[in-house]
Order: C-alpha cells, then sequence, then structure tokens
C-alpha cells in the first residue's frame, strides 16, 4: 500500500510519518520511509537545490522540471520495488504537492501539471494521502522554530520565505484536492497534540488496509 503525507510547511508531516511507522513496526509490519525530494540519490542533489533559500532565479517551468525528475527517479528506485516486494511505502510528499505548490502557488495549468506527472510517475496513485491541515501562521511559525533548531533556515528555506498570500494559496488548493478525492483523501486536524494526530493518521490506514481485506491487526 502507497500512503502519502501532504500539508502546508510546518504541518508536522515527518513527525506523523515517524510515529506512524513506528505503530506499523510495533504490528508487525515493515514500511518504508521516503520523501519528496530526495528520496533518490539523484534526488539528494536536487533537494540541495530545490529548498536552498540561496537558489534564485528559477522559473516556475524549471522548478516543476526538477521536482519531476526527483520523483521519476524515486518511482523507478524505491516506490515500485518496495510496493512490488508487499510493504507499505510512506511518502512525505508526491504529485499533490507539485499540484498545490507549482499549479495553485505559481499559476502552472492544472491540465498540465497532470500530463507531465503522470508520464513521471507511469501513473501510479497513493492508496491512502493524509492531509495535515492546519493554518498557515501557525505552520509557518512551526517551520521556522524548526529550521532554526536544526541549523537549516538557509539549506531547507526557499519554500518557507515565500509569501503569506502563496501559502495560502497552497493551503486551498489541498483542500480543494480532498474535497474532490474524498476516497484517497483524510484530512487530519493538524493542530492536536502529535499522539492525536497519529490516531487519526492510524484509523485512515486501518480504513484503506480494510479496503485491500487487510488490517493492523
Amino acid at each position: 500500500m502507497f500512503v502519502t503525507f501532504e500539508g502546508i510547511e510546518g504541518s508536522g508531516k515527518s513527525t506523523a510519518m515517524r510515529l506512524l511507522a513506528e505503530t506499523l513496526r510495533e504490528r508487525g509490519f515493515d514500511p518504508v520511509l521516503t520523501c519528496e525530494p530526495g528520496g533518490s540519490g539523484l534526488g539528494r542533489s536536487l533537494r540541495s537545490i530545490l529548498l536552498d533559500a540561496r537558489t534564485r532565479g528559477i522559473s516556475g517551468r524549471a522548478e516543476l522540471y526538477l521536482f519531476l525528475a526527483d520523483r521519476a527517479q524515486h518511482v523507478a528506485e524505491v516506490i515500485n520495488p518496495a510496493l512490488e516486494a508487499g510493504q507499505i511505502v510512506l511518502c512525505d510528499r508526491y504529485c499533490d504537492s507539485t499540484y498545490v505548490y507549482q499549479g495553485c502557488g505559481r499559476g502552472l495549468a492544472a491540465e498540465q501539471l497532470r500530463s507531465v506527472n503522470d508520464m513521471a510517475t507511469g501513473g501510479l496513485v497513493p492508496d491512502l494521502t493524509l492531509l495535515l491541515d492546519l493554518p498557515v501562521t501557525q505552520g509557518l511559525e512551526r517551520a521556522g522554530r524548526r529550521n532554526r533548531e536544526a541549523g537549516t533556515t538557509v539549506s531547507e528555506g526557499r519554500f518557507d520565505a515565500e509569501s503569506l498570500d502563496f501559502h495560502e494559496r497552497v493551503r486551498r488548493g489541498y483542500l480543494e484536492l480532498a474535497a474532490a478525492e474524498p476516497e484517497r483523501f483524510a484530512v487530519i486536524d493538524a493542530g492536536q497534540a502529535p499522539e492525536d494526530v497519529l490516531l487519526q493518521c492510524l484509523s485512515a490506514v486501518e480504513t484503506a488496509l480494510q479496503r485491500r481485506g487487510r488490517g493492523l491487526e
């Protein structure tokens, strides 16, 4: 099963994914944890370009194709092999990030984005997308604190530095995607305590597994 985590900056995707993975391991699963950008060898090089606040002058289309190159390699090198082996794949960001950041945020055409994403992924769609939602100002405050504590304000801060309006468009785009695909998306209140976020994630995973004739127990 392929599970993706989506949300604005500072929504707690990485923490939720780590806690979910720990719980799945306790229940006998062997999940693969990965991320975009940076889930493959090529992706790690691209991540340093895409997220570094010192990166200047990348056009919206150039940014898009760098993300797509990361994704194409990621699917081929990491995601598909794990799925073929019967593992649960937990991925921090995937195609939906492109639809909202490069689409709603940068203004690129939605139909074109879907077409090029399908080419990059071979049409691979998540079985479940966990959308961690919270107000933009709260997310950006969390992201800024996290980056300061980790010393990554520059190396991981390019999108954090975008305007408040940009991030509001991204959040609205996510909620519109979730409303359009309620069977795939589970919207999680990311303003809750991490343990409560985990419970909601577990419930959504259990439902998705049951659809596939499996369970968490």
